[in-house]
């Protein structure tokens, strides 16, 4: 068996005690972005299993678009993440 060398860990355990790893995130070549989605994509990086950097660089995404992802998960959970409630919570 062979283990692809990476930066960083491997996995990292979530408050909740569930696991979260590498193999858990979404594709690099993601186009279509659904809540949990980007959910995982936040906690990985909140948790230290890969960098911000490295989230926007894998996945094509802006540096405002990312900003915006943690701050509407750290403003109103992840239901916030949903594209039907943006616009909702943004006038919050």
């Amino acid at each position: 068996m062979y283990l692809r060398r990476v930066h960083g860990p491997r996995q990292v355990t979530l408050p909740d005690g569930s696991v979260l790893t590498r193999a858990d995130l979404p594709a690099p070549e993601t186009r279509r972005w659904v809540a949990s989605r980007k959910a995982t994509v936040v906690r990985a990086v909140a948790h230290g299993l890969i960098t911000a950097e490295e989230a926007r660089e894998r996945y094509s995404l802006s540096e405002e678009e990312f900003r915006l992802w943690c701050d509407a998960v750290e403003k109103h959970g992840e239901k916030a993440l949903k594209v039907t409630s943006i616009q909702k919570f943004r006038q919050l």
